[in-house]
């Protein structure tokens, strides 16, 4: 008998893991994910595998956001030393995905022993390193879409485009078991159909099983040209008070969607003389890993890119200026308006974002533009709920800027593409919600029961199921 047990992402929306233990496959996990939100440090220090990882025989991976990623170098530390099972072009983003994540942790890491010493207390030791991320790369078996390969002695997985960010996977895994041949679909997270230089995610018709992504579970997105529509406003409108823009962005799908929206207003005459700024290490390289990868991308998208562009997505934006060093960063903050600052972290749990908080939170002529999903717990989720004041680096701030979100950004299916993807598979197959909160599990489980007879389980953290 096979069975599945939820250690992450089980009525919350970060920390994706899910154990899958069967003889035809041994011990899978789907996914090893970090929670997000509250002290990097402190959650890191405080994660507890629920497993032994020297247990596990291999990862299947859904794609490179660290709330599906950013625990393997823990894993390795801790023994597991099987394969990790990703596509290829997961495999080229993952280097840059980890290093950064565990740059920044152990930065935060010697800040927080100096601040200890300073007051006489116990420092902390690093739970993982700079070495344990080399080892999950070398660990790592890239793959093709569509193409089966095996995973233990009598199980096949496979493959297909999810559409949410580059190489972005939906696992389809078949295993053995007495004869019978039983079959689970592990959507990871699902793009939105049309979205901004993806192809459409994979849809599917049998599975004895469906773990499914619920993120937006109650609430679909504005269409694009309505959202265009409202960015060109937002922008202008702050352009007119001499204000700048501060989009939160994550490094990858995020800012290479967002360059791609202002390329496409330059090219529209609606966009003011701003002077761009993508301030991001991470999100300037992985762009340039997009560039690399621009072939498996949307074709109607791409057939928009000059063949210069083709070379590089960053150039479609003219005014783009790319601020690597940490100097050049600073010097942004003499300009008093006019810029455009597209900066991690996504969900502004850190990176130089909160750098620009401090230089412009507090100006009610600022606007910050929010493109993503903002998880409980998290800076940009206390933003988006109107907090009056916010504490960065020891001090509070007003929030005076004008806080925006802008739902066209975002990686995930909206409700009635969930439902949709969902009411494809037959009415036998066994669906599961799993990433997302409850108020939006609760909805999307009544949606689809009222309106297509579907049951949805929604697990707790520990919960295990047999199929």
């Amino acid at each position: 008998m096979a069975t599945l047990t939820f250690y992450g992402a089980a009525q919350e929306v970060t920390g994706s893991c899910h154990l899958l233990e069967s003889k035809a496959c041994g011990r899978v996990l789907l996914d090893c994910g970090l929670r997000q939100g509250g002290d990097a440090v402190e959650r890191i220090h405080n994660e507890r595998f629920s497993f032994r990882p020297d247990s596990i025989d291999a990862v299947v991976l859904s794609h490179a956001h660290l709330d599906h990623c950013g625990m393997l170098p823990l894993l390795v530390h801790q023994g597991f030393k099987g394969p990790i099972y990703c596509t290829r072009a997961t495999a080229d983003l993952l280097p840059i995905m980890l290093h950064d994540a565990v740059g920044l942790y152990l930065r935060d890491l010697e800040r927080q022993n100096l601040r200890a010493t300073r007051r006489g207390r116990k420092t902390q030791e690093p739970v993982y390193d700079e070495q344990d991320v080399e080892r999950v790369l070398q660990q790592l078996q890239p793959n093709r879409y569509r193409k089966p390969f095996r995973v233990g002695h009598h199980c096949s997985v496979t493959l297909h485009d999810a559409g949410h960010i580059l190489g972005s996977a939906i696992v389809e895994l078949t295993l053995t078991e007495n004869d019978t041949e039983k079959t689970l679909v592990f959507s990871g997270d699902l793009g939105r159909k049309g979205s901004v230089l993806m192809n459409d995610p994979a849809t599917f018709e049998k599975a004895d099983l469906v773990l499914m992504e619920s993120t937006y579970g109650n609430r679909d997105h504005r269409n694009e040209d309505d959202s265009m529509d409202e960015l060109a406003q937002i922008l202008h409108d702050t352009w007119e008070q001499g204000g700048s823009v501060m989009i939160p962005s994550f490094a990858v799908g995020r800012t290479q969607e967002i360059l791609f929206h202002l390329g496409r207003l330059h090219y529209a005459g609606k966009l003011d003389k701003w002077q761009v700024f993508l301030d991001s290490p991470m999100a300037i390289n992985v762009t340039r890993v997009y560039d690399r990868w621009l072939d498996i991308l949307d074709d109607e998208d791409v057939r928009e890119l000059s063949d210069a562009h083709r070379e590089s997505l960053a150039d479609f934006l003219p005014r783009l200026q790319l601020t690597a060093g940490t100097d050049e960063s600073m010097a942004i903050n003499r300009i008093k308006g006019g810029a455009i600052i597209i900066a991690g972290s996504g969900m502004c749990t850190g990176g130089r974002i909160r750098h620009h908080f401090k230089q412009r939170i507090w100006d009610e002529r600022n606007t910050v533009i929010f493109a993503g999903f903002q998880a409980r717990g998290t800076l940009g989720r206390l933003l988006v709920d109107g907090m009056p004041s916010v504490k960065l680096f020891g001090e509070e701030y007003a929030v005076k800027a004008r806080i925006e979100t802008l739902g066209c950004f975002s990686a995930h299916a909206g409700q009635s593409e969930l439902v949709a993807w969902a009411s494809n598979f037959e009415q036998d197959a066994r669906l599961v919600l799993v990433h997302g909160e409850p108020a939006a599990q609760d909805a999307l489980a009544a949606l689809l029961w009222n309106e297509h007879k579907i049951r949805a389980a929604i697990p707790a953290e520990g919960d295990t199921l047999a199929f």
